[in-house]
Formats: C-alpha cells, structure tokens, sequence
C-alpha cells in the first residue's frame, strides 16, 4: 500500500471503523501536535522558580517537560526557549520516535543547556512485578545504547529503571549492576526508579538502598494514599534523592466524556506547594497547556477557588480517568485480570489521547480474550469508583485497531 492509499485507509478507518461498535463510548479521535495551525514565535524565557534535584545538584525549574505524548518539536523547541531545562522520556515511548524527536530538537543546542532523562523497561511477571530470576543485564544495557544513539548524546543525566512497583525489583542486582557500569563508565550521571504502582514501598526501598539518586513518582491530589506516597518522599528527599513528580494532573478530566477538565493549573500547584518535590514533569502537547504549566511559576499559592475546583477535603463523586493502580481489583475478579494496566491504557486514550501508548500498555497485560462478557455483574468494587467492567469492555476494543492506524 502506498503512503497516498494508507492515508485514504487510516481516515477512513478512523471515521467508520469504531463507530460500528454499537453500546460502546466512542474513542478519542488520534490528535497530533504537528496538525497546530497556529505559527507560534519563539518564546521568551518564563521568570522560573528552581529548587535542587538533591544530592545530584541539578538546579531545575519546578517544571519540566513530561514528552512520553508530545509528537511535535517546534513544541519540544518552544518548552525549551521558555526556560525548561528538562525534558523526560523512555525507550518506549512512540516506540522510539519520542527519543529521535528529542534528538533532532536538541542536536543544536548547547550540551549544557538540556537535561535529559529516559528509562528502561525490563519484562516482569504480571501478577507479581517481579523479574524474571534468570534475567540479565544485556538487554538492558543494550536498550540504553540505543537510547543515546536515538538522542545523539552520550550521556544523559538520569537513567530510570522503568515502572517498579516492588522492593524486590528495585533491588533487582542484575539491572543495578548495569546503571552502576554506566554510570562508571560516564555514559549516565544519576541512577533513578520510576513507580506509579505500590510508590510508597518502592519510595521507602530506593531511600533504605543508598544506591539511587533520584526517584520519578506518581503524585497528584487524587490518590487514595496520599498521606503515605506524602511522607514517602519527605523521608527521601530528606536523605538526598531527587523527587521528580509525574500523573500530577491525575489524568486531565473528571469524565470519561471529557466535557468537565481538571483544574490544570490548580492541580499542579498543588503538587508544587510540597517543597519535597523538586520539579514536575506535566505532559503538555499544545502550547496553551504549556503556557498554562508555566504560569504556575508566578505564584504558587492556591486560591480559594482553585481548592473548590479540586474539591479538596470532599468525598468526590466523579471517579475521573485516574487509577490509583492500588491493584485491591485483581484479587476481587474472578478471572485475576491485569486491571489496573488496562485502567492506565483507559486514561492514555481518554485523558491524553495518545492511542498508540494506550494500545502498547493494553497489549503488555497479556490479557488476548476478555472475559468480561461472561459476567452478569462485576465482582470488582473499584477504590476510584470506576465502573470496571464497562471500562474494560471499551477499551479493549483498542486490541483490533490495526498498529499502521495509530503511527
């Protein structure tokens, strides 16, 4: 098929191929930062609030740049000549594009004008979390080197082991020992762990270890145990690591519809008047919501309409796009379901709109037949309040979107 002929297909496909499924809520039509019509001129640089990066001495802006759903560089270049210095993202991401995207914006520009970080995703059992016993560095380390040679640096300032939701694999010597020799050998300055699973455990484990330097966690006013992730990070923070926050805007919309939007900015604030963060990493993908993250650095202090639009202190009756990723739903389905992995792909495809990302975290729960179907009522009681079983029955219909229509 030509580029002509797929195009013509993957339009077409787009109008008519989920509409057909009938009782189901329609999926977010594919977006791309590259369709903005609007020119925009270079940016003057924002006046910006820094706080340190603990014990690595990184000076950051309180916000940095989370690129995982960004397709669009002069929006990358644009964060950039506002004064953000950081720009995160992984392997994985757009399946490699969002390194090589990073690469080109930044292959101009000063060495010591950036601060890069990616990550690391090593297969792990399901259910457990855990890594394979037998499983060994070169995998790892072979991913990482293609990681630098999509950027076109050689060396990044964090290297995180990717999306760890238990102590034992934090620990994990296989893959330590393997940022360890990057990092003797030059190629990373900082080892750090990403969790938004179980993040106090994993917190508490990269403190306890002495052998990490920054940790990337999720964090925003909607976690059920947000007293615990909270003291968590103080205690980190307090022995030296680095805090990066991520999920702080807890998914972007309190519907599924996408007709009533988290407070952005307030949400941000939010995280931001906890000093133990040291810089957050909102995902924007247009410039609006980047001059809205960047706004935040004029005052941090939450208006009292902003508290009500958070609808702090309430018992909140939206349950929103946000997971908690408690995983209290596996053990309560009778079919022990990756639930809380298809709940991430959910909100990647309601809250962010990024079809591709929310198709790859469904296929990685392993799960290729949906039971669902066969339950007359769902046995799960959700701690979001979502309504599980219609949730996963719409999103696995993702499965069956041809991969050449989300690219």
């Amino acid at each position: 098929m030509n580029k002509k002929e797929l195009n013509t297909s993957r339009r077409n496909f787009m109008k008519t191929g989920l509409t057909g499924m009938a009782g189901l809520t329609m999926l977010p039509v594919i977006t791309s930062g590259k369709n903005d019509p609007t020119p925009q001129p270079k940016k003057k640089k924002s006046p910006a609030v820094y706080r340190t990066l603990g014990k690595t001495g990184l000076k950051l802006p309180i916000v940095s740049m989370g690129v995982m759903n960004a397709d669009n560089p002069r929006l990358v270049e644009a964060a950039l000549d506002s004064g953000i210095i950081h720009l995160d993202t992984a392997y994985v991401y757009q399946r490699g594009r969002n390194e090589e995207m990073i690469g080109n914006v930044i292959k101009n520009r000063p060495r010591d004008s950036y601060v890069i970080g990616t990550k690391i995703y090593e297969p792990r059992d399901r259910k457990t979390g855990l890594f394979p016993k037998d499983a060994k560095s070169n995998s790892f380390i072979e991913k990482f080197e293609t990681s630098l040679k999509r950027l076109g640096i050689e060396q990044v300032e964090i290297l995180y082991l990717h999306n760890i939701s238990r102590k034992e694999s934090l620990l994990f010597e296989p893959y330590l020992a393997a940022m360890q020799k990057l990092k003797d050998q030059g190629k990373i300055r900082f080892i750090g762990v990403s969790t938004h699973v179980n993040e106090p455990e994993v917190i508490e484990a990269a403190t306890d270890s002495k052998q990490y330097d920054v940790i990337l966690t999720a964090y925003n006013f909607k976690q059920p145990h947000l007293q615990k992730i909270k003291k968590a990070i103080a205690r980190a923070a307090r022995a030296g690591l680095g805090v990066v926050a991520m999920k702080t805007q807890a998914g972007g919309y309190w519907d599924q519809e996408r007709q009533h939007p988290i407070n952005m900015r307030a949400a941000l604030k939010w995280v931001l008047n906890d000093e133990n963060v040291h810089t957050t990493i909102p995902g924007f993908t247009t410039f609006d919501q980047m001059n809205l993250d960047l706004s935040v650095m004029q005052d941090l202090t939450l208006t009292e309409q902003e508290k009500i639009d958070l609808k702090l202190g309430q018992q909140i009756s939206q349950a929103g796009l946000y997971c908690a990723q408690c995983g209290k739903c596996t053990s309560q389905c009778p079919h022990h379901l990756e639930i809380p992995t298809m709940m991430r792909s959910f909100m990647y495809a309601y809250g962010y709109k990024n079809l591709g990302q929310a198709r790859e975290t469904l296929l990685s729960s392993g799960i290729h037949r949906l039971p669902c179907h066969d339950c007359s009522t769902c046995a799960v009681n959700c701690t979001m309040g979502f309504d599980i079983q219609k949730r996963m029955l719409n999103i696995f219909r993702i499965k069956d979107i041809p991969e050449e229509f989300l690219v």
